[in-house]
């Protein structure tokens, strides 16, 4: 039985990392400060839940893939 093997690729270009890595980082900082600028403004009375999840998870979400694309371009293949 013979069996070509094909080397694995990335599904993105290495050459994005870095500009992938700026953006998606910006994007979370922007939403990491937009909570905290919530969390500090808002009452006790005034806060909602759903808007402090919905901050957070975005925020992490695109902090959490800035960093794995971070580790990507210096070379740490995770």
């Amino acid at each position: 039985m013979d069996l070509d093997y094909i080397p694995h690729t990335s599904p993105i270009n290495p050459g994005l990392y870095s500009q992938l890595t700026v953006l998606l980082m910006s994007i979370g900082t922007f939403f990491m400060a937009w909570f905290f600028v919530y969390e500090v403004t808002s009452t006790k009375f005034s806060r909602q839940l759903t808007m402090e999840l919905m901050l957070s998870l975005t925020a992490a979400t695109f902090l959490g893939f800035g960093t794995l694309f971070t580790l990507l371009w210096s070379g740490i293949y995770v």
